[in-house]
């Protein structure tokens, strides 16, 4: 969000914690990009705030709350007041529990096991959701319209969609099973908290094969994933590295420094393998 929209997000959601009778006189902004995360203080509420029509939020409250329910490593919704989402000044604002982290990085092996819990716990859980064709389409249809993608050269365009059409037939060949996936389980949406590893942020859940949820994570939690398909994998993370260069090159996007990572997520889908984790190359790109 552009500063004039962070300033009115924050307003929304102290006012809204305020009228539930929480005590937000302060916010610390802790991620912002399309969201914006916060911590409400003194009342140490986690809130997140999206614009109106830009959110699933709904969902994510319903599915999150079953989530912790049947025991999975989710963060909660914030128990003091009604589990729903709140809506002020044309922004979405939901409440969760906050927790203050133990350690900046959740280790590998911890990591993994929280992955493997809550995608158990999913399986358990009987809520439709869309599937990760769905997220592939919605990246085709930012490549194929220069309107929405006016930078992206018509080279680039190109590549990446024939890329995107190529990646989505070689995942179908495989003929995986599907279940219902956190869709970006990247280290930004896992908190390492003092209940253990907790997971954050379900409006990109969608159905798909467990692989496509561990082509977000870091190489060292897939080593500990049990039952990996390699091929699989190799090709989900060429298809996550794919959409995520579409939607940089998108206009509007609000990711820190979007067009250089959204060409060197080009220059990485024509290097070739082996095929880089997206931490990989945030980190080249943040430098030592």
């Amino acid at each position: 969000m552009d500063t004039t929209d962070v300033t009115r997000a924050i307003a929304a959601a102290v006012s809204i914690a305020s009228s539930l009778g929480l005590a937000a006189d302060d916010a610390v902004v802790l991620h912002n990009s399309n969201k914006l995360a916060l911590r409400l203080r003194p009342c140490d509420v986690f809130a997140r705030v999206a614009p109106e029509g830009q959110e699933v939020a709904e969902f994510e409250v319903r599915l999150a709350g079953r989530l912790v329910r049947a025991g999975s490593p989710m963060c909660a919704l914030e128990p003091r007041v009604d589990p729903r989402v709140y809506r002020r000044d044309g922004f979405a604002v939901t409440l969760w529990t906050y927790h203050e982290p133990v350690a900046p990085r959740t280790p590998p092996a911890d990591f993994a096991g929280a992955l493997e819990r809550l995608h158990a716990g999913m399986r358990t859980v009987d809520v439709p959701g869309p599937g990760f064709r769905d997220r592939i389409t919605e990246a085709e249809a930012v490549v194929a319209d220069p309107v929405r993608s006016p930078e992206l050269a018509e080279g680039d365009r190109a590549f990446l969609s024939g890329r995107l059409g190529e990646l989505r037939r070689a995942v179908d060949g495989f003929g995986a099973a599907e279940q219902l996936l956190h869709g970006e389980p990247h280290p930004g949406n896992i908190l390492n908290t003092e209940n253990g590893p907790l997971f954050i942020d379900l409006e990109t859940c969608c159905r798909g094969p467990v692989e496509f949820d561990l082509a977000h994570v870091p190489a060292a939690v897939c080593a500990h994933y049990p039952g990996i398909d390699q091929g699989l994998l190799d090709v989900c993370r060429q298809l996550v590295i794919a959409m995520v260069a579409a939607w940089r090159w998108e206009a509007g996007d609000q990711f820190p420094d979007g067009r250089r990572f959204g060409v060197e997520l080009l220059r990485v889908l024509r290097a070739g393998p082996p095929w880089p984790t997206l931490d990989a190359v945030t980190a080249r790109l943040d430098g030592p």
